[in-house]
């Protein structure tokens, strides 16, 4: 016989110990420092300064008024003073300890070998061009910082080249925005809108819809949609009379749509750029090497980023509140607490910057030390991020913001940190070089090649086999890719 409990489901409430993993507040603080480049740093910086009175920038004469890096101040005989004051703030259960090397003065702006900027056009950038344009929107302060993130991350053609989720992340890691990829999206379309036709665009065929929908309404308009909208891949292959047949038009006719659709402009960026002196924009580099015979230096250019204590007044005000002990200023002792706290929390920052920036440098030189030598681009070694990170204790992510948006000066030229980071292929003698050695080779078989017939992927796989160097057809294709060269039918003249 069933019980009359039988049918009865019991629920079992079990705890269970899960680690979390998350950012504090100093930790995304230097994560956002390390992303910036030497010109972003200085407005972070001045911005910082004008926000928290308890910052302040060293003049030239401050070191002679007294405030040496190991000067203190003789906080212990505060120790004393209001107890409710200390148990609503544990921290003030004694003085602040006042440390001017830690938390004072701190000169990271002057490198034993400073960086001379890189000399400036003086017409309007490309960024600024499109920033202006901005200004003329109808946009809230939360809209429009997103636009600025985002025209941050179109590239010199003009297209934008992060999808909207990793937009959607670096937002809300970097500047505490949480826009979902439908809200940016919406942004970018008013972007979109911007001159000249295309710019914001996420690959080509976007690009070419944009300028073709700007275009006055008519039956060519319709039939330039219909063959990037739907026959993208037909219009890219140049496989003319197979949209011929599919939009049923004549030879004349499929002609002189194809010959408009060449006439947009595949890299709007670029265009504007030209006009508007992007071509000469202004470079700080991050970093400067030079040679003496076989001797690599490097220094960390700081640009005219200021020297940062944190203020001799704001502290000593706090520490007058503290042997006060009038508990009715604790409110006035908390702000001033926090605003040192945060002022100490910059300056640890940007020292924990300059710290993984150097190392991270260190680290690509030792890598890359023949190139640093002779400038040669083909002697550049195989590397990755993730051998700069084995090889500073870093992880892969830090390395990325170490390396991205950042320039070194060389004898050689100056150069984004990322032109370092390239695969390597193993030859048949077993020696693996540069993918950058492979890039060169094709551009000079290419440049070589009969124009009248090209010299198809297949054709260059067997030649760089030849020279010792084992790749696929389709890794060529990739290799060709990456370097700007058309299919071998798009070279022919």
């Amino acid at each position: 016989m069933m019980s009359e409990f039988g049918n009865i489901q019991s629920q079992v409430q079990t705890q269970s110990q899960v680690q979390v993993q998350s950012l504090s507040p100093q930790q995304v603080l230097e994560a956002k420092l390390l992303a910036l480049s030497t010109l972003e740093l200085e407005e972070q910086v001045r911005t910082e300064l004008d926000d928290n009175p308890a910052l302040d920038e060293a003049g030239p004469g401050a070191m002679s008024e007294g405030l040496t890096p190991d000067s203190g101040s003789d906080s212990d005989e505060g120790g004393s003073g209001d107890d409710s004051l200390h148990e609503e703030e544990p921290a003030y259960d004694s003085a602040p300890d006042y440390d001017y090397d830690d938390d004072g003065w701190y000169d990271h702006s002057a490198p034993s070998n400073p960086a001379t900027e890189i000399p400036v056009s003086d017409s309007v950038s490309f960024y600024d061009i499109l920033n202006e344009q901005l200004g003329e929107q109808d946009l809230d302060e939360r809209g429009l910082k997103i636009a600025r993130y985002i025209i941050g991350s179109i590239d010199n053609d003009g297209i934008l080249d992060k999808d909207l989720q990793s937009i959607s992340d670096d937002l809300a890691f970097y500047h505490n925005i949480d826009a979902s990829v439908e809200e940016i999206e919406q942004v970018l379309k008013v972007i979109q809108e911007f001159d000249p036709a295309g710019i914001g665009a996420r690959n080509l065929q976007e690009c070419l819809l944009l300028q073709i929908r700007r275009k006055p309404d008519s039956a060519d308009k319709t039939l330039q949609e219909t063959v990037i909208g739907t026959m993208f891949d037909d219009f890219t292959h140049k496989r003319v009379e197979k949209i011929g047949a599919r939009l049923q038009l004549s030879p004349e006719k499929v002609k002189a749509v194809m010959d408009e659709l060449r006439k947009l402009n595949p890299r709007p960026g670029s265009s504007l750029g030209e006009s508007a002196g992007s071509t000469h924009q202004h470079i700080i580099p991050d970093f400067v090497v030079d040679n003496y015979d076989e001797d690599i230096h490097f220094s960390l250019n700081s640009g005219n980023v200021p020297e940062l204590r944190v203020s001799r007044e704001y502290s000593e005000m706090l520490e007058n509140q503290i042997k006060s002990g009038n508990s009715s200023q604790r409110d006035a002792a908390l702000y001033i607490k926090r605003k040192l706290d945060s002022a100490r929390g910059f300056i640890q920052a940007i020292r924990q910057r300059e710290q993984t920036l150097t190392r991270t440098m260190q680290a690509i030189i030792n890598r890359q030390r023949t190139f640093f030598l002779e400038g040669n681009e083909s002697q550049l070694k195989p590397m990755v991020l993730k051998d700069i990170a084995a090889d500073t204790g870093y992880d892969i992510s830090t390395i990325s913001r170490a390396t991205s948006g950042k320039y070194v000066q060389t004898c050689f030229g100056t150069f984004p940190l990322k032109f370092f980071f390239t695969d390597g292929v193993k030859s048949t003698s077993g020696e693996e070089v540069s993918v950058k050695e492979i890039h060169r080779i094709i551009k000079e078989l290419t440049g070589h090649e009969d124009p009248a017939a090209p010299l198809t992927d297949e054709q260059l796989a067997d030649m760089l086999s030849a020279r010792g160097f084992k790749v696929a057809r389709r890794t060529v294709a990739k290799y060709r890719e990456q370097i700007g060269i058309p299919v071998a039918r798009m070279r022919r003249r």
